[in-house]
């Protein structure tokens, strides 16, 4: 049954001579399983499954089910720790937790927020529009698939050396992509990253993320229970684009050798998505839908196998019902097509003519392709013919897991050696010293492409579609009213840093959700739950897997350390170029973190700038010489080596309790993480953020920790955050932190008028300069060239 077909001339897929029967029959034939990414051991291991050879049909669906990208077989084993150490604390906000599409958490008053971040990654160097548009999408439809109604997306986004020809092909391409599919969805882009390292120049990183809003009761899962139900399959007709995109292609190492390695990437149509979302929070709303899952990675055969095995019987499907924009497509393609826009639900018949109507309504092509049975079997017929008899467990969820070898590499231990703050390091690695040279070092980072403005990305995005949006970059995180009549709210943040990781991927994880965690609570928002996107080298080498297992391992314990649970996310392997032996062709282990906080009320949410002139001005925390890995090592030494900053969860705890209990009780009017650039760069984005100017002085600061004025400014030391009080809020701010045993100086004051210091561009005679930064007894920094510094670079490369 289907309704208002558009094009009804099309024919249905030809005729398959591969049935069951068939493949029974012919034991011997040779297939290409190799070409469809199986590895003989993995091709056999069907055969035993099945009691003989896979029928064509099959063997499209095991290979993409048992791609790296779909089973997580490479990573399966270590993940459990995320489910093994997560306590009953963490888990008292959590009412839907990992293997479901999103996580979902109960943020208070009947309201709950389902959120996920995914990657996109080989498929937007690949095209990198429709790799990016169509990453956006699918996050998008995941949220849809849990009952919500998507509210914002972010953006996670790394780039190879911005001097390379071939960098900009990538980021125009990536950006309109990201840009023009959410847009059009009307959705607001509230964060993210942009990072540029040589080590991405063949394998970008582009992870996206959706939040999505739904009260409790609107939860949905992804499940085909009772027997006679209808299976239904809805949204844009399947095409022969992205037949085994995402599954395959993430799944090997990237190598222009191998064109089978470069499937068609999935086109993508923003306006059938939206009427998509429309059509499904209607569908809820009527409670016509029993089960519902997106079709991504793996089209046809992940929902229709996970769908099956997540339910309590089995499912048939009759496959030529399905609409094609192609009718020449086997079988085969039919069932790993990646094909955009397109959802599958399970009604119950005496629903389906209520659920059709409202798919009519929306003009959104729908077609009954199969039912629920009691057999515990997948089976799919084509014309007639049964090619797929499956336990669909087998497909879904029973996939080869690997316990591959890990080892800590021979060359980690030099990596760590060559450290800037030994000796001989202090030595080779210049520092500055005088006023002149660390006026000069602020500048060469402000404009350098990492910490620049990354306004020429995100102006080409809509932050605030939909009106609810209450932050936004560049603040420090995404600010999202949920409920307009109490102002109940979240907050989200993502972080990640691939240098660190490289240094110790056990600690760049921690420090990953350390800066989330962090960016959340200076909004002022209290984090309670976490996804993220692994993004990591090729596991069959052990040098990579034991980066990857280090990560997961300190990312688990700091969770529970923390405790906010991991709701999902994704793990993306085979990031590199060339043989999986080479391991220096890898990317940084990149980590990606996201930490949702809740907020009571989003109009007491903290910016990130200076809003006021007279305000004291706190450094939170303490500041050790921590310079390894540094935004300051990286720029102005292209130097990786050394240790990354310490990890203090109980100190990152304290902070955030501190942060949160301000904002609650209005004591700051802004507050500001301090990270990559450390102090210098937080004072100078604090101070354009709104155009009011700060002065300072390090005095207290070194003598209090032991540090020169370069450490002071450019030490990347964590759980710190500067903030701006009113003077008549000092006391109570500062009694706040005595309780909470954190570490609170006065640094001075926001001002709009600062005297000038050494080295400022002006003539001598000039003695004021309105709106700067100052830093007394060493220099002064006007905003009108910090600004210009700051703003000037992205444009430059790119616009």
């Amino acid at each position: 049954m289907t309704t208002a077909p558009a094009r009804p001339d099309v024919p249905s897929a030809p005729h398959t001579s591969d049935t069951v029967e068939h493949a029974a029959a012919t034991p011997d034939l040779e297939q290409p399983y190799a070409e469809l990414g199986l590895k003989p051991d993995e091709y056999q291991r069907i055969r035993d499954i099945l009691g003989r050879r896979p029928t064509a049909a099959e063997l499209a669906m095991y290979s993409v089910m048992w791609s790296e990208h779909c089973s997580y077989k490479s990573s399966k084993t270590h993940l459990r720790q995320f489910g093994d150490k997560t306590t009953p604390a963490m888990k008292e906000h959590l009412l839907v937790g990992i293997g479901e599409n999103a996580g979902v958490v109960d943020i208070g008053d009947g309201w709950a927020v389902t959120f996920k971040v995914e990657s996109h990654n080989h498929p937007s160097f690949v095209e990198p529009y429709q790799g990016a548009a169509t990453g956006v999408g699918g996050i998008v439809r995941d949220i849809i698939s849990m009952g919500a109604r998507p509210v914002a997306v972010m953006d996670q986004l790394r780039f190879g050396a911005v001097d390379h020809p071939d960098t900009a092909r990538v980021v125009h391409g990536v950006v309109a992509g990201v840009g023009g599919y959410g847009n059009s969805l009307g959705l607001p882009n509230i964060g993210g990253e942009l990072v540029f390292d040589a080590c991405y120049q063949g394998n970008p990183l582009v992870n996206a993320l959706c939040l999505g809003v739904l009260r409790h009761e609107d939860i949905h899962l992804a499940n085909a229970s009772g027997v006679g139900n209808k299976v239904v399959l809805f949204g844009a007709r399947t095409g022969g684009d992205g037949i085994g995109g995402a599954s395959i292609l993430a799944s090997e190492t990237f190598d222009d050798a191998k064109p089978s390695k470069r499937p068609s990437v999935q086109v993508g149509d923003p306006f059938m998505e939206k009427v998509l979302i429309e059509c499904c929070l209607e569908l809820y709303a009527a409670q016509v839908v029993e089960g519902i899952q997106d079709l991504g990675a793996a089209g046809i055969s992940c929902a229709t196998s996970e769908l099956a095995s997540n339910g309590d019987g089995g499912m048939h499907v009759d496959l030529e019902n399905v609409l094609l924009r192609d009718p020449t497509l086997t079988a085969g393609e039919i069932l790993m097509s990646e094909s955009q826009e397109r959802m599958m639900a399970v009604v119950r018949p005496d629903k389906l003519d209520e659920f059709l109507e409202i798919t009519r309504r929306w003009d959104v092509e729908t077609a009954v392709i199969g039912e629920v049975t009691g057999t515990g079997r997948l089976t799919i017929d084509h014309h007639g013919d049964r090619i797929v008899d499956v336990d669909p467990r087998t497909v879904a969820h029973e996939g080869p897991v690997y316990d591959r070898p890990y080892a800590r590499p021979a060359w980690q231990d030099g990596l760590v050696a060559d450290s800037v703050s030994t000796p001989e390091g202090a030595a080779r690695y210049a520092r500055p010293e005088s006023a002149d040279e660390l006026r000069a070092t602020l500048l060469q980072l402000l404009g350098s492409p990492n910490l620049a403005s990354p306004a020429w990305v995100t102006d080409q995005y809509d932050r605030f579609v939909q009106g609810n949006t209450a932050l936004a970059q560049p603040d420090d995180s995404g600010v999202v009213r949920v409920d307009e009549t109490t102002g109940l709210g979240v907050a989200l943040a993502t972080d990640a840093n691939g240098r660190y990781a490289k240094l110790d991927p056990y600690t760049g994880a921690q420090l990953a959700l350390a800066e989330a965690y962090r960016n959340v609570a200076t909004v002022g928002a209290r984090p309670v739950a976490v996804t993220d996107c692994l993004n990591f080298g090729t596991p069959e080498h052990p040098d990579t897997m034991w980066q990857l297992v280090e990560a997961i391992r300190g990312l688990a314990d700091a969770c529970q350390t923390l405790e906010v649970p991991v709701t999902g996310g994704n793990v993306s392997l085979y990031n590199g170029t060339g043989e999986p032996g080479q391991i220096d062709s890898a990317i940084h282990p990149t980590p990606v973190v996201g930490v949702l906080g809740v907020l009571d009320d989003v109009a007491r949410a903290v910016p990130s700038g200076w809003t006021a002139p007279g305000q004291a001005v706190y450094l939170l925390g303490t500041t050790r010489p921590e310079l390894d890995g540094s935004a300051w090592a990286d720029v102005v030494h292209r130097h990786l080596g050394g240790v990354p900053p310490q990890v203090d969860l109980d100190a990152e705890r304290r902070l955030a309790q501190v942060l949160v209990a301000a904002a609650r009780d209005e004591l700051v009017d802004a507050a500001h993480d301090l990270s990559e650039g450390g102090l210098a760069l937080a004072l100078v984005e604090s101070s354009l953020r709104y155009g009011v100017g700060v002065q300072v002085d390090l005095g207290a600061l070194c003598a209090r920790d032991g540090l020169t004025a370069f450490e002071a400014l450019f030490s990347e030391s964590q759980a710190r955050a500067i903030v701006a009080v009113p003077r008549s809020e000092e006391v109570r701010l500062l009694d706040l932190c005595t309780a909470r045993g954190v570490p609170a100086l006065r640094l001075g004051e926001t001002a709009e008028t600062c005297t000038l210091g050494a080295g400022t561009p002006v003539d001598d005679d000039e003695h004021v300069h309105a709106a700067a930064v100052e830093v007394r007894g060493l220099f002064t920094l006007p905003l009108t060239e910090a600004r210009e510094t700051w703003e000037r670079t992205l444009p430059a490369l790119f616009a």
